[in-house]
C-alpha cells in the first residue's frame, strides 16, 4: 500500500485536511446563522456560540491550510469537549450516544495539528 500511495501521499493529505476543514465550517454554520434544521441562531456569548464560532473560523481556517496547526488543536479540543458534555452521559460507546462525528472530527483534528498544513494550504505559501 505504502508504493501505491508514496507519491500521492501530500496530496491525499492535502484533500483530507481541505474536505474536513469545509465540514467543520459547515458544522459551525446553523449554531451562527440558523438554518439546516436549527430554528434560530445560538446566542453568540454562550457555549454554543463559542462553538460556532471556532467550527466556522477555525474549519474555514483548516480547510485553506493556514495556522493549521494550532488552530486544528484547538479544534480539537473543542470536540472532545462536545464528545464528553453532550455524547458521554447518554452512553458508553460513541455508536450508543451519538458522538461518532465529535469522536472522529477530534482525532483526524489532532492529527492535523501533529502533522502540519502540508500541500496546498496558505502555511506552505507562506513559508
Amino acid at each position: 500500500m505504502d508504493k501505491l500511495l508514496g507519491p500521492y501521499r501530500p496530496y491525499i493529505y492535502a484533500l483530507l485536511r481541505m474536505a474536513a476543514g469545509l465540514l467543520f465550517f459547515l458544522h459551525g454554520l446553523p449554531k451562527l446563522f440558523g438554518g439546516f434544521g436549527r430554528p434560530a441562531p445560538v446566542d453568540l456569548m454562550s457555549q454554543m456560540g463559542l462553538a460556532g464560532i471556532i467550527e466556522v473560523i477555525g474549519g474555514a481556517m483548516i480547510g485553506l491550510g493556514l495556522f493549521t496547526s494550532p488552530v486544528a488543536f484547538l479544534a480539537s479540543g473543542q470536540m472532545a469537549v462536545a464528545y464528553f458534555q453532550a455524547h458521554a452521559p447518554r452512553g458508553l460507546w460513541p455508536i450508543m450516544n451519538g458522538g461518532e462525528l465529535a469522536a472522529l472530527f477530534c482525532f483526524v483534528f489532532l492529527y492535523f495539528a501533529a502533522a502540519g498544513s502540508g500541500k496546498w494550504s496558505i502555511d506552505s505559501i507562506r513559508k
